[in-house]
């Protein structure tokens, strides 16, 4: 249930100009720090290959970042010539399926670092000269907006190509530190209580929010119970074994013709030994599956037959979002689940810093107030909804970001992976996918519906 648009109380990321416009230095300074060490730590024949059909070559990653970077910063906002027109099309993500994207005359890699250089060098001097005026001025420079944009868009970018990087076979070029071990075996609730009652769902206040996270609005929520954490290879495993990849019942109609038609009977890049034990391929290494780690590379409709499986089910997005964001101290929606301060590594697994979530149950100082664990970092979580708009949506700055992907074809995902960046991560983001998709770094968590007890309550 949804109402019109209503204030979003202290919810707010404003800043002021010179912050802002500090932020989005570092912002842009950070995206291309992670796009170089992705496309610098392969040779050029890794650079120009495509390693899967549904990912582009990582050459073409890198020369749409600066694409993207020249046409709306440079040509849009500094009202500048544009450097390389020719090359529009090439890296038009529309005109171009990934799938045809090796048969186009790429930039070779070397030009492509050349041409992203020269854009961004370009584009920090529009960066200096532009107002940030929250009131007044071109839209597309208030707080900061396009380059909070396109910050983000290169990290998007720069999590594809960590995706590519998993799919990519031959020897390891990417480490990173584990996370840390738990100190102690997480001992709490398995589920959650959240209440039932209204709560303020998106944003009108976040000042680099995307569209189809706009605007803030009221929804209802019945109450309801929520995995504490995500849910576990330990726990997946028991579904394996029970016969989950078997079994009919726990399936729906389309994801059981694609256990059938592909003969899953795993997440993606799981095999079994010659023992029976359960392997998994993680960045060119090889393992044991760490049962106490949140499941990866399952599809939606994986995800929906475990929660079956198990009695449960996904939770809706307003669901994720209230467990997310709702305070029930003050009644008012938070920027993340620990407050509005942004994202820390003692709260939350981000931005690259590890190549594999953290164990179920870690970063309890990233905790919601109602005790819910690892909403942000670690693994994308399947929800129950379709891709769809908030009331009183509005495509901007284009519809291809948001509005020609609404409908049935894609379910939403929350919370960002181990893979995203602060920047493009918050309580109010939404990722979408196709249900079949099992390549990105997705995982779940379960709920189910309150049960009234007998004296009402």
């Amino acid at each position: 249930m949804t109402s019109q648009q209503t204030p979003e109380g202290a919810e707010s990321g404003a800043l002021d100009p010179e912050a802002l416009r500090s932020r989005a230095v570092e912002a842009l300074e950070t995206a291309r720090l992670r796009t170089t060490l992705l496309t610098s730590c392969v040779e050029e024949p890794d650079l120009t290959a495509q390693h899967s059909p549904l990912m582009s070559p990582l050459v073409w990653d890198l020369a749409h970042i600066g694409n993207q970077e020249e046409q709306w910063l440079l040509r849009a906002v500094g009202g500048r010539a544009a450097i390389r027109p020719e090359i529009d099309p090439l890296y038009d993500a529309f005109e171009h399926p990934r799938a045809e994207r090796p048969k186009l005359p790429l930039l070779a890699p070397q030009e492509a670092r050349g041409y992203a250089a020269e854009v961004r060098g370009r584009a920090l001097d529009v960066l200096a000269g532009a107002s940030f005026d929250a009131e007044g001025g071109a839209r597309l420079t208030r707080s900061g907006f396009a380059f909070g944009m396109i910050a983000q868009h290169e990290q998007q970018h720069d999590e594809t190509m960590l995706i590519t990087h998993q799919l990519r076979t031959g020897a390891t070029a990417l480490t990173a530190p584990d996370p840390e071990p738990l100190a102690v075996p997480f001992t709490g609730p398995a589920e959650v209580l959240v209440p039932g009652g209204p709560f303020t769902m998106g944003t009108s206040a976040e000042p680099w929010a995307l569209d189809n996270e706009r605007p803030a609005h009221t929804r209802l929520v019945p109450p309801f119970l929520i995995d504490t954490a995500p849910v576990t290879n330990g726990k997946y495993l028991d579904f394996i074994a029970d016969g989950g990849y078997r079994t009919p019942d726990w399936w729906s109609s389309a994801g059981w013709a694609m256990v059938r038609d592909h003969g899953l009977e795993a997440p993606l890049f799981w095999r079994r030994d010659a023992g029976g034990q359960w392997l998994r391929r993680r960045f060119g290494v090889t393992e044991v599956v760490p049962p106490d780690e949140p499941v990866l590379h399952v599809s939606w409709y994986e995800a929906d037959a475990y929660a079956r499986w198990a009695g449960r089910r996904l939770p809706t997005e307003e669901e994720w979002e209230k467990a997310a964001r709702f305070d029930p101290a003050t009644g008012r929606s938070t920027r993340y689940p620990w407050g509005d301060a942004d994202p820390a590594p003692e709260r939350a697994n981000l931005g690259q810093r590890h190549l594999r979530p953290a164990p179920a149950g870690s970063y309890p100082l990233g905790e919601s107030p109602l005790g819910v664990r690892q909403l942000i970092g670690d693994v994308w979580e399947w929800t129950a909804s379709d891709f769809l708009p908030y009331p009183g949506f509005a495509p901007y700055p284009y519809r291809e970001y948001s509005e020609v992907f609404f409908g049935s074809d894609h379910k939403v995902l929350r919370g960002g992976s181990f893979a995203v960046d602060r920047i493009a991560c918050r309580g109010t983001f939404r990722n979408w996918d196709l249900p079949v998709r099992r390549q990105i770094f997705s995982g779940f968590r379960t709920a189910r519906d309150a049960q009234a007890r007998e004296d009402g309550s």
